[in-house]
């Protein structure tokens, strides 16, 4: 097992940690930010993500700070800025980190670009035959596993012990405050469900039809049924609230990831797609059914307390690489709204004879 501070070296005083995701891939990312604070708990650790993570950083106390990173030429995750790419080289060499670590993923895209940063040492992950910056402190991507698993395997490999794999989503009493503003109904006496009919890639989302009958089946349980989603996806909120024949409340485009926390937080289920919402329940400990269209079940799936209920259909071609399915979509349409919506009603029915727990609050 390589060291990554010999004495001969000196302790480790300044650490980055590059990966510039999406919520769930941050949100895995959290129990290998943990081992590592308790490792080394003097370091300065440095975040380096896309702009969106900035405030979710901010709020963990493992990390102590965060750079933006402007995208780079090959990740879809976000466009990129080119002309700030030699800015943002040229600060990432003046950090001058005793290690940097690389765990955005294989490192097929990024490891040169990590070995650009100055780094005095960097680690992370590489696929055989691929450009590899430091072999010693570097290790084979793995093919299966959990993503949360993952990512831990680098650390064991840097010689960092683990602090256990539950997620954690750092929510602060204003949260629940704010949420109240936007819907009073919050704090209602009467159970409340979330369902989120959203996903990033349109290859990922169940039919909104099928959310609709679900929703409706939740509704005559004595649930109020509460709709999720981004600005970007209030029309497909509206179409679900649209085909729906019982009431319900659309919240789309009206929370913050915060006040979206804090709701999941005090539901008693969510229904959603394979999508970041799912590990956002899994951290806070609320129950959910997820319907997985195209993904990684083994690699995606909500991990943590609670209970989940993964729906997928075995194919071929999964995992799904396409922004759109482009032959028909049969892994969504193999799950039946009959299906999904026994599931909830069984996730339901346990959390209904159970107080609602109180969610971990940060200071």
């Amino acid at each position: 097992m390589p060291a990554v501070a010999p004495a001969a070296e000196g302790p480790l005083r300044r650490i980055g940690v590059f990966r510039a995701l999406m919520l769930g891939d941050v949100l895995c990312a959290v129990p290998a930010l943990r081992a590592l604070r308790a490792a080394h708990p003097q370091a300065e650790i440095t975040y380096i993500g896309l702009p969106w993570a900035r405030e979710l950083m901010q709020r963990l106390p493992m990390v102590d700070r965060f750079i933006d990173f402007p995208g780079f030429p090959g990740l879809p995750e976000s466009g990129v800025d080119q002309g700030h790419v030699p800015q943002f080289l040229q600060l990432m060499q003046s950090e001058q980190f005793d290690l940097l670590l690389q765990m955005h993923g294989s490192g097929r895209i990024v490891n040169p670009l990590m070995a650009a940063c100055g780094a005095r040492r960097t680690a992370g992950f590489f696929e055989p035959g691929a450009f590899c910056p430091q072999p010693e402190l570097y290790t084979p991507w793995p093919n299966e596993g959990h993503e949360v698993h993952r990512l831990l395997r680098l650390l064991d490999h840097v010689g960092v012990a683990r602090r256990g794999d539950e997620l954690e989503f750092p929510l602060k009493p204003q949260d629940f405050s704010d949420l109240q503003a936007v819907w009073p109904g919050a704090d209602a006496e009467t159970p409340y469900v979330v369902v989120h009919p959203g996903a990033r890639l349109p290859s990922r989302r169940w039919p909104v039809q099928r959310f609709a009958e679900v929703a409706d089946r939740l509704a005559r349980q004595g649930c109020t049924v509460v709709l999720t989603g981004s600005s970007g996806e209030a029309a497909l909120v509206g179409e679900l609230q649209s085909l729906m024949r019982q009431p319900s409340v659309n919240l789309a485009g009206r929370t913050t990831l915060w006040t979206l926390g804090a709701l999941v937080a005090r539901a008693r289920l969510l229904l959603c797609n394979d999508t970041g919402i799912s590990h956002v329940a899994a951290a806070l400990a609320t129950p959910s059914v997820v319907v997985a269209s195209g993904s990684e079940v083994s690699r995606w799936r909500p991990l943590g307390r609670g209970a989940h209920h993964v729906l997928w259909q075995a194919m071929e071609c999964r995992p799904c690489m396409h922004v759109a399915c482009p032959t028909g979509h049969a892994c969504a349409l193999a799950i039946g709204a009959a299906e999904v919506a026994a599931a909830c009603e069984g996730r339901l029915a346990v959390a209904l004879t159970q107080p609602r727990p109180e969610p971990r609050v940060y200071s």
